[in-house]
């Protein structure tokens, strides 16, 4: 199995109930428990906000489609679900959901982008609320930049004119593009973008939604295809932007001192040291203010792991696993939101067949991972003669089934065969 695959993607309470329909309500309620995944109220010195929540998952669930239903990210579910492979899940593991956030040191106003959590916080102007979406941003070396700047305009259905450097690296690795792509399913900006004053960097949506919550991008900040379309309704041109790196938070909550840590991005990683002293002064600081004690192997813990889940560090706090033990219990819905569902493959259809896998769980990732490529490739893992081989399809036409084998191959260095109907 070429290790590429593996790496490609280089992360007692009250049952809710929730249908599809109240995927992107901003509140679930229950009889007497309550959890919110992007919309939350917030008093003028509140700075923790939401509730940790669990999950049972179905067969053929994966962390990506858990993550976009419950308004997570790739990266948010899988550092708080270290033990679980992201695309080849059990039925009935419970999966962790981390919907409780500290919101980052800046301003109130507009949108505030944390890149070190990769999730954006919008507060709309004379509202006690904010509203909050997991991004995707620049890869390293191409990263998004920081700093202060607004939304300069809005597009719908746009078209993307693809700039220079892009044009380039498409042809180095084989797969040239077009000059400029028109607005549909292949573009990578999605149904909606908004400039930024920063020259050449957008706030848009994305044709490959397993991407959010990644350092994916070329330094635009996307959201999820339905989350854009929201922000896009809500915000006007001159609002407000703050791209801020803070990977290590603080926050009180009632009488218990929080942080919640991340790694820090690549382009900050030799600035970790500092960033890690910052925090102990400022927590200093925040126990002071209390005349509170803090438990400091706690904080060295919290940071090790950098799972993204707010911790308490005082004296006597309760640890992770009591925490997570208290989480919410959320229904699984009987349909995840966007989850890719798969037609039907006759022998009519054109298709494209892998290479074969001794081991069951590395063709299910396969399978699970095309079936989240942008646009999907519909796919399937069969058993064949002892062994594992994933189909892709259907297809409509030869050409169709070529540009196919040819993605796979590329993309996982894989060998992949179209293979045509039995009749025509």
């Amino acid at each position: 199995m070429p290790m590429l695959l593996l790496a490609i993607f280089a992360s007692g309470c009250q049952t809710l109930s929730i249908t599809p329909e109240e995927t992107h309500l901003a509140v679930w309620t229950g009889k007497a428990e309550s959890i919110e995944n992007h919309e939350f109220s917030i008093a003028d010195n509140q700075t923790l906000v939401g509730n940790l929540a669990t999950v049972d998952t179905n067969e053929n669930d994966t962390l990506s489609d858990l993550a976009r239903h419950f308004g997570l990210g790739f990266t948010d579910i899988t550092i708080a679900n270290p033990g679980l492979d992201p695309w080849a899940l059990s039925a009935n593991q419970s999966v962790l959901l981390p919907l409780e956030f500290i919101l980052p040191e800046a301003p109130r106003n507009g949108l505030v982008l944390n890149l070190a959590n990769m999730r954006m916080f919008y507060y709309p102007k004379n509202q006690a609320k904010v509203i909050t979406y997991p991004v995707g941003i620049g890869r390293d070396g191409w990263n998004t930049p920081i700093g202060a700047t607004k939304i300069v305009a809005k597009k719908a259905n746009p078209a993307w004119t693809v700039p220079a450097s892009i044009l380039r690296e498409h042809q180095q690795l084989g797969d040239p593009l077009p000059k400029v792509i028109p607005s549909g399913p292949e573009n990578p900006l999605g149904y909606y973008a908004m400039p930024l004053g920063f020259t050449g960097y957008l706030i848009h949506g994305t044709n490959k939604p397993y991407g959010i919550g990644m350092q994916i991008s070329h330094g635009c900040v996307q959201l999820y295809p339905e989350d854009v379309e929201e922000l896009f309704h809500q915000v006007d041109i001159g609002t407000p932007v703050r791209i801020v790196h803070q990977p290590y938070l603080a926050a009180w909550k009632q009488d218990m001192l929080y942080i919640e840590a991340h790694q820090p991005l690549d382009k900050w990683s030799k600035q970790d040291k500092k960033l890690q002293k910052d925090l102990r002064k400022k927590l200093q600081k925040l126990a002071a203010e209390k005349n509170a004690d803090i438990d400091w192997p706690s904080v060295d813990a919290v940071i090790n792991r950098a799972d993204g889940i707010p911790t308490p560090i005082l004296q006597n706090a309760r640890e992770l696993p009591a925490i997570t033990a208290d989480a919410i219990k959320v229904q699984r819905p009987e349909q995840l939101y966007g989850q890719p569902v798969v037609n039907e493959l006759t022998a009519n259809d054109w298709s494209v067949v892998t290479e074969s896998f001794d081991s069951e769980t590395d063709a299910q990732k396969l399978a699970a991972m095309l079936n989240h490529q942008g646009p999907q490739i519909p796919a399937r893992k069969i058993a064949k003669d002892g062994v594992y081989q994933v189909v892709a399809g259907p297809f409509t036409s030869k050409k169709q089934t070529r540009i196919i084998a040819n993605r796979i191959k590329s993309t996982f260095d894989l060998e992949a065969t179209p293979v045509k109907p039995l009749t025509n």
